[in-house]
């Protein structure tokens, strides 16, 4: 069964992907083009629109499909921003160790202390909204578990004997950081990193939904449940489709996470 759910996973974010890179390309239909059947009211899905129109007579699959690339691309960049900066602070605390891992891991402390989404929405406020804000908030506020997962992982790593041989060898501590050390943090760091994905998904819907993150006219799944509010009764497709798409996608992650983190701990 496990198998099978991974599989699944993999086929439906794999298929994501592919649409919300290829379509765009083919520049068949712009997202925010209003349908020439529009009457005033949100279309329910027919021939001429697979999943219907929203309260502004635009494709509403055009728009899942640019909702994607945008949601994938922040996940993506936030939690690339995020890693980048959770790798290099858990090498150097778990590698110096002393006063530069007591300073490290306190601000980690004090970072974990605060309500991240509360941290991101203060900020968001103060800041204009852009989609580009939004990838650099999630990146900027999520970096201290992999602090944490890294750092235990350089400790464990520095008490094997080959570490210790590296030492004897007269090997610079450079070169055993870089080329002894970081690799054996790579694999539960990219678990995390795909584990994080769905995660920052689910933090730009939610900053979408509340007014916060991706901006009108563009797309995003998060703005596209903010703008079906008024129609939950009349026009249920609005909402269920973008909802849907949410729920799979960071489902879909979140196994492939598992998964990834199961081969590993098999190894």
């Amino acid at each position: 069964m496990t198998k099978i759910l991974s599989r699944l996973a993999y086929i439906f974010l794999a298929t994501i992907l592919a649409i919300s890179i290829i379509v765009p390309l083919l520049n068949i239909s712009d997202p925010n083009a209003f349908s020439p059947l529009f009457t005033g009211d949100p279309l329910p899905p027919s021939s001429h629109h697979l999943l219907g129109t929203d309260d502004l007579g635009r494709d509403l699959l055009t728009r899942c499909i640019s909702g994607a690339k945008i949601s994938l691309a922040v996940g993506a960049i936030s939690v690339t921003i995020s890693v980048t900066i959770g790798l290099i602070l858990g090498l150097i605390s778990g590698f110096y160790g002393g006063i530069i891992e007591t300073c490290i891991m306190r601000i980690v402390d004090v970072f974990l202390a605060i309500p991240t989404l509360f941290l991101i929405l203060i900020i968001q406020v103060m800041l204009t909204p852009s989609i580009f804000n939004v990838m650099a908030v999630i990146g900027l506020t999520s970096w201290m578990g992999v602090t944490r997962l890294v750092r235990a992982e350089v400790l464990s790593t520095k008490e094997n004997p080959f570490i210790t041989a590296a030492y004897a060898r007269g090997i610079s501590k450079t070169t055993i950081l870089f080329k002894h050390i970081l690799p054996h943090t790579l694999a539960p760091v990219i678990v995390a990193a795909v584990l994080g994905m769905g995660g920052a998904i689910l933090i730009e819907s939610t900053l979408s939904f509340l007014g916060l993150g991706v901006q009108p006219p563009n797309a995003s799944w998060g703005n596209m449940l903010q703008g079906s509010i008024a129609y939950m009764t009349d026009a249920p497709w609005m909402t269920i489709i973008p909802g849907i798409l949410i729920t799979l996608t960071v489902l879909s992650l979140n196994i492939i996470g598992d998964h990834l983190r199961e081969k590993i701990f098999r190894k």
